[in-house]
């Protein structure tokens, strides 16, 4: 259940703040708006130092997204934002070398 999961907002405000300035900055507007309401499903977990990425919604590992599923790369001053979009759905943000976010709230 989605309510299980924080609002990425409330755990990662700056990232939040970053993201829909960038994308709002893409013309990406519809993107922006979701972006105040993803939710914090699961981290990366691939261990890489340089690896901070999210899940924003439940996915199986190691499956392609499919039909419907496009990358949008951004431009942020520091590192790589990367969002992978389905059917207008934020669903990952890999976010790669990067400034160590710090959590603001509970742990997904």
């Amino acid at each position: 259940m989605e309510q299980d999961h924080p609002l990425v907002r409330e755990v990662f405000p700056d990232l939040i703040a970053e993201l829909t300035a960038l994308l709002e900055d893409e013309g990406e507007r519809e993107l922006a708006i979701c972006a105040w309401d993803l939710r914090l499903v699961d981290v990366c977990g691939c261990g890489d130092d340089f690896c901070q990425s999210i899940r924003t919604a439940d996915h199986p590992r190691g499956q392609p997204y499919g039909p419907g599923h496009r990358c949008v790369p951004l431009s942020p001053s520091k590192g790589m934002l990367i969002l992978d979009i389905v059917e207008g759905r934020i669903m990952y943000i890999e976010i790669l070398d990067r400034p160590p976010m710090h959590r603001q709230s509970a742990q997904p």
